[in-house]
């Protein structure tokens, strides 16, 4: 293997982007890694660069290509659905049309390695999958070296979006309903991808075998998406348990929370385009991939994955549940500060004074603590915002008990114990925070 090629992996924040990256330099591979944003823990070599890909220009692409001496590009780019900060068309379709600008400019024959969706056209009802389906057309006609790559559903030690999804439902004593778990759905282990892109970037750029082609990467054995799931019970030990199937209303609203709740920042993989894409199932036709590279992909039996650690269990049972608790703590801060401010603003008041609270003071911080409460609801509520509305509710609640305790302490013993209860509530904060970070 000629490991002496330059790589260059855009997206390489993602779940497939990541795994290439590590994979890559570990055979020998001179990898540059690009993305948008890196988490801190993602960062490990000086080549991983965080650059706006999606507002670069063809030249500043083909700048970045040229200074590198890129002979392999990877591109793992992509979104699932509209929403502020994400567009399906400007990622899979305006983008790639600047890419391939930029590789032409180059001068060099650059291979191209593009990560696209399995099926058929004719099954594209989203803009995820059409705009998909653009950026292969384009790709195609332009007259460069290229290899589309459609993996199937994607199992990897990571799990990020569905695969993290698939994981939530294998952890718990819950089924999808009939329908979605009758759907096709063959998956893929990254390994296997991963070992294609490494023997794909060690062929001979000019090798005409391997351009211009399409391969579908699975495993051979068709599947069904309940299938997949029942894997993972055996991986995680709950093979056994008694599961409650979710009806079809449930799946329904969740739908619609996820679109409304995408437009302040959060990216559930149950929004309407995934649960669209994933009723059109996964499938295809992997022999064209397996006769040229010689590899034979791994079948999720049961027996490729490995036995779930505790950190896996903590993760897939923590998974749903995390989207309650921030759900919960909007609705906490949000409705504890309007109730006051707008519905029970004499009680609230009078709680003050019937404490010897002083008067002067009793309207202004009763008006500015409601208007900061609801201001903590609105800061968790947005993705972008919300570790700093967690840690500003951990910091007003502190301050609420020691202001309490100071000013006011009989009203530790209310019989309510309204004091009380904010120390639970600092400890679904901080579980908030803990595991905040998606990726």
């Amino acid at each position: 293997m000629d490991s002496s090629r330059k790589i260059l992996i855009l997206g390489a924040s993602g779940l497939i982007g990541r795994f290439l990256t590590g994979d890559l330099r570990q055979r020998g591979f001179g990898v540059v890694a690009v993305a948008r944003k890196f988490a801190a823990s993602q960062v490990s070599q000086a080549l991983d660069l965080e650059m706006p890909l999606l507002a670069m220009e063809a030249s500043a692409l083909a700048r970045l290509i040229g200074e590198h001496a890129i002979d392999v590009i990877v591109n793992c780019l992509g979104v699932l659905q509209d929403a502020p900060g994400n567009d399906a068309r400007a990622v899979h379709r305006d983008f790639v049309e600047r890419l391939l600008s930029a590789i032409k400019a180059n001068g060099r024959v650059i291979r191209l390695i593009h990560f696209s969706i399995p099926g058929s056209a004719k099954d594209d009802h989203t803009a995820f999958s059409a705009t998909k389906r653009e950026g292969e057309q384009m790709i195609a006609a332009s007259g460069i070296c290229y290899v589309i790559l459609r993996p199937g559903f994607v199992v990897a030690p990571a799990a990020f979006g569905g695969s993290a999804m698939v994981r939530a439902f294998a952890a718990l004593p819950l089924a999808l309903p009939a329908a979605e778990s009758a759907k096709p759905f063959q998956p893929v282990m990254i390994e296997d991808v991963a070992a294609t892109v490494a023997w794909l970037a060690s062929r001979d750029v000019e090798d005409g075998s391997v351009s211009g082609v399409t391969w579908d990467l699975m495993q051979q054995q068709p599947v069904t998406l309940g299938e997949v799931v029942s894997s993972f019970r055996r991986a995680f030990g709950t093979s056994d348990w008694p599961c409650i199937r979710l009806p079809g209303f449930l799946r329904d609203i969740g739908v619609k929370l996820a679109d409304l709740v995408s437009w302040l920042g959060w990216k559930s993989p149950m929004r309407r385009t995934g649960i669209v894409e994933l009723r059109r199932g996964v499938t295809g036709d992997p022999s064209a991939w397996i006769r040229a590279t010689g590899i034979v992909p791994a079948e999720l039996d049961g027996t490729a994955l490995r036995a779930a650690t505790i950190q896996d269990k903590w993760f897939a049972r923590l998974y749903l549940i995390k989207a309650l608790i921030v759900a919960s703590l909007v609705v906490f801060w949000t409705v504890s500060g309007f109730i006051a401010l707008f519905i029970s603003y004499d009680a609230a008041a009078g709680l003050l004074r019937s404490h010897a609270f002083p008067s002067m003071l009793v309207a202004p911080i009763t008006v500015l603590t409601s208007l900061m409460d609801m201001t903590i609801g609105v800061l968790i509520a947005f993705r972008r915002t919300c570790g700093f509305g967690l840690i500003w509710g951990i910091l007003a609640s502190l301050g609420y008990m020691i202001a309490a305790a100071i000013l006011t302490p009989d009203l530790w013993i209310e019989p309510l114990g309204a004091l009380v209860k904010t120390g639970p509530a600092i400890v679904l904060m901080l579980v908030a925070l803990a595991t905040l970070d998606s990726r």
